[in-house]
């Protein structure tokens, strides 16, 4: 009855080293994982080597703090712009012309077509434009990101409506984020927490980061790069934008975009051969070698206009075809400015520009005093635990701690495989999982004793204890679980390290307060064959 086979036993004490060892490099700091990395044999697979570590939050060690928030009008602006491109293009295709050209509206496009016959070959095109909204859970919601409207003298409207703009903000963020996250580790930073707050926001904290500047410098431009010409005397079609060689001075730029950021396959920082200033040499895909080469080739002698941002950085003339799919950024830069140049174009243009809302710089001793706090309400939760259940239980109250050493171990150790972030409130969680991890003990071990008292004999009283307790641990756990994870899902940064080292405690309360626990008593019945309990 109360008895484990030898393979059961091999297996669950394999988990718990396995556990344990995973949890042995947070132990570590940086230098001595590598050190201890380094010593490893070559010979070593190494995925045999654990390597991965807890991640300390901003609380615990510092660092800096920045919420960001799109920019819903520049969003739509841009949205706007290439809705006029795709009706210019679409009364192009047609053959159809509008009075007046193409209006813009606070929120999308207007064009006149006084002719019937035009219209009806017109608004079909026109309509495409207008896809439903698509949910990847629910599907098609039903709504159209553009709405079309005509009157009887031949006014077309096509307006952005509410859901079509909120969808694109969505977007937007989700786009964000991955660019966010590529410029931040192309920085040098490590370990970032970059997660969406809200419908149009974007928290991003980088523990151990002390210098917020250099954070801005890579969060404060949208990094994105067009290649125009300069306009020519008399041309329409244009922008009025800052040229920095100018001083500031606006030029007229054509509006056409030769090619842009996203064409770039690479883009790295050098220095000019000739007047060893910083520049930033980048290299096209095929798509935009193309267009590039065309451009440079049939205009000969006209100035390139390199736009950053809305910004003219440089305005080369060109003097020969640059069909190579390669060429340089140059211009009044510091080899800092062309460093941050070079990550903004690598890692990709957001798609919005995005605001500074909120900043903060989490000093590493407000991190070190926290860390202390922490320890000190873990420690003294665990010893006054441990003291009751050894002064309650007796030989089981010893059992039901050793479980609870495991219990935390196993934590660390599943963290440590996530690369989970550590934060105040995990510890927190830390502390009530032990409290927690003890009450399916107390419950195991009340359930033992009234086995024992209702006549059952100690194996029997044992078995039927585990047995019958087990269904209300699972119960007690479940509704522990589902609240840590509604807890993980609609929270956000420390209430969701909280959830998430709930939620692992709970799984490890199934190894070591049942598993674990019954496993030891097994086999302390076996060798002590007890004839009362020893509580």
């Amino acid at each position: 009855m109360l008895r484990f086979s030898r393979s059961k036993i091999i297996a669950t004490v394999a988990i718990i080293v396995i556990g344990l060892l995973l949890a042995v490099p947070s132990t570590m700091n940086r230098e001595q994982r590598q050190a201890f990395l380094n010593a490893v044999p070559s010979w070593v697979p190494s995925w045999l080597i654990p390597s991965r570590a807890i991640v300390l939050g901003l609380d615990l060690q510092g660092g800096s703090h920045v919420l960001l928030e799109v920019d819903g009008q520049d969003l739509l602006r841009a949205q706007i712009t290439i809705l006029r491109d795709d009706v210019r293009r679409i009364l192009r295709d047609t053959r159809v012309s509008s009075q007046n050209g193409i209006q813009t509206t606070p929120r999308g496009v207007q064009i006149r077509v006084p002719d019937a016959a035009d219209r009806e070959r017109l608004l079909p095109r026109l309509r495409e434009l207008s896809q439903p909204i698509g949910n990847t859970v629910l599907g098609q919601t039903g709504n159209n990101a553009i709405e079309i409207n005509t009157t009887p003298d031949g006014v077309i409207t096509l307006t952005y409506t509410d859901a079509g703009i909120n969808e694109r903000v969505r977007r937007a963020v989700d786009q964000s984020i991955e660019v966010v996250r590529r410029r931040i580790d192309f920085g040098g930073t490590t370990e970032p927490s970059i997660q969406r707050q809200g419908a149009d926001r974007i928290l991003v904290q980088v523990p151990g980061l002390q210098d917020p500047q250099q954070l801005k410098a890579l969060l404060g431009e949208t990094g994105n790069l067009e290649f125009r010409l300069l306009a020519q005397p008399g041309a329409t079609d244009v922008d009025m934008l800052p040229m920095e060689d100018a001083g500031g001075q606006r030029v007229p730029v054509e509006r056409r975009v030769i090619a842009e950021g996203g064409d770039l396959t690479d883009a790295q920082p050098a220095f000019d051969s000739q007047t060893r200033q910083p520049i930033v040499n980048f290299r096209f895909n095929i798509r935009g070698a193309q267009r590039f080469g065309q451009a440079t080739t049939e205009n000969l002698g006209r100035s390139l206009a390199i736009v950053l941002d809305n910004r003219v950085i440089s305005a080369p003339t060109i003097q020969s075809p640059i069909t190579g799919g390669s060429g340089q950024i140059s211009g009044s830069f510091t080899v800092e400015q062309v460093n941050n140049l070079a990550v903004l174009l690598r890692s990709g243009a957001l798609p919005a520009k995005l605001t500074i809302v909120e900043e903060r710089t989490v000093g590493p001793g407000l991190g070190r005093d926290s860390i202390e706090a922490g320890k000190t309400a873990t420690y003294v939760a665990a010893v006054f635990v441990i003291l009751f259940m050894f002064a309650t239980y007796g030989v089981f109250g010893l059992i039901a701690n050793i479980a609870l050493l495991v219990h935390v171990g196993l934590i660390f150790g599943l963290m440590s495989v996530l690369e989970a972030t550590l934060t105040l409130p995990g510890i927190a969680g830390i502390v009530l999982t032990i409290g927690t991890a003890v009450d399916s003990n107390v419950l195991i071990y009340e359930r033992i004793r009234e086995e024992v008292h209702a006549g059952r004999s100690i194996v029997s009283g044992i078995q039927a204890g585990f047995d019958r307790a087990f269904a209300t641990i699972v119960d007690s756990n479940s509704t522990m679980a589902i609240a840590a994870v509604i807890l993980f899902f609609l929270g956000s940064g420390p209430v969701r390290g909280f959830a998430v080292v709930f939620i692992l405690g709970i799984l490890t309360t199934v190894i070591t307060a049942v598993t674990l626990t019954r496993m030891m008593i097994a086999l302390w019945y076996q060798w002590m064959r007890p004839k009362v309990l020893p509580f």
